[in-house]
């Protein structure tokens, strides 16, 4: 693998990381968590703005980090790119040489360094904003300016901290699609730290899910929506999670009720089903459904073109509906009513 990484970093009793994984050249890992749960500083530690507190790092067969051997090669010497949450750009210098800055410290002339500078901003659409100072560039021309910065001294290794958190939500969308080429064009190894699932999603091969310094889960991002692990992920990718324990296709829920699934399993289990598969009715139906059970509803929010209704019940459950429905239906806090959910609609996997 092109990238080995063992990563302990120990902040007193605050805090400690413990992150470990390996990646290949051309291969984008996603690191995905909340705020706090250590992704920004596992990156940091790649880049050589921390240090290791036990563990090591290796790219191409380069030692980086050995705390044990007491390794330790500065950032400067690494061959690592880096875009910053907020680009970082220096505010008196020009995108050209802003891009050329780093080819610069490496000793590169001044000449090919500005003809370098001057192809990578031409590769992200910028060419004719060479002479224009940050101030005067777009949010999402600043974070091309700060991609082509990182890509330029033809790193082996591209970080990226959150690189469309400071992007408007149409700006976003435009750039997204430019990264994702980019990065499918890199030919190293690249790092992508994010809370935003969709970013994930649609940027990283494959995810690691961080959540107070331990990797919780890890896969492909289908892998991770169709069975999430924890609480946040199920909230991520918008499901309905619980644990229980199997016996055949019926499943005793950890905090409560039941279900009945169509596939037969015996012991732990965790299982997920979307929040469009319920539908809520005022009294018990005489439907299909394999799993019917009475619910209160705590409250209703609008999320996107649906209505989403929480519901206190043995489970709880997240129910989206149609504003229609919630019409209809005269769904207001506090009323009862009947969740229905087919049996098929229902994912169970070993917990």
């Amino acid at each position: 693998m092109s990238l080995q990484c063992a990563i302990t970093v120990e902040r007193g009793d605050r805090f400690s990381l413990e992150l470990e994984f390996a990646a290949d050249r051309g291969e984008t890992v996603g690191l995905l968590g909340p705020n706090g749960a250590g992704k920004s500083t596992g990156l940091r530690v790649m880049a050589g703005l921390l240090s290791l507190s036990a563990g090591r790092i290796v790219l191409d067969g380069m030692v980086l980090d050995d705390a044990s051997a007491g390794t330790f090669v500065g950032p400067e010497r690494r061959p690592v790119g880096m875009v910053f949450q907020d680009y970082l750009l220096f505010p008196h210098l020009t995108a050209l040489e802003n891009v050329a800055f780093g080819l610069r410290a490496r000793g590169t002339s001044r000449h090919e360094a500005r003809a370098r500078a001057q192809a990578w901003l031409e590769r992200v659409g910028l060419g004719e904003y060479s002479r224009s100072r940050p101030r005067s560039l777009s949010g999402g021309q600043a974070q091309r300016v700060a991609l082509a910065r990182a890509l330029v001294t033809d790193p082996r290794l591209l970080l990226l901290d959150e690189p469309l958190a400071a992007l408007d939500a149409s700006t976003r969308f435009d750039v997204r699609g430019e990264l994702r080429h980019h990065l499918t064009e890199f030919s190293g190894t690249a790092v992508l730290v994010t809370h935003d699932p969709l970013d994930a999603m649609v940027l990283a091969d494959r995810l690691l899910v961080l959540e107070q310094g331990r990797v919780v889960q890890e896969g492909t991002p289908s892998e991770i929506a169709m069975a999430p692990r924890t609480d946040y992920v199920a909230q991520l990718v918008g499901v309905n999670l619980y644990r229980g324990v199997s016996r055949g296709t019926d499943v005793e829920l950890d905090d409560g009720g039941s279900l009945t699934t169509v596939i037969e399993r015996d012991g732990p289990v965790l299982v997920a089903f979307s929040p469009t598969a319920v539908s809520l009715h005022r009294t018990p139906s005489n439907g299909s459904a394999r799993n019917t059970w009475p619910v209160r509803v705590r409250g209703l929010e609008a999320h996107g073109t649906t209505t989403r209704v929480e519901l206190a019940g043995r489970p709880d459950v997240l129910a989206d509906i149609t504003p229609a429905a919630v019409a209809d239906l005269d769904i207001t806090p506090g009323a009862s009513m009947w969740a229905e959910l087919k049996a098929n609609e229902i994912r169970s996997y070993p917990g």
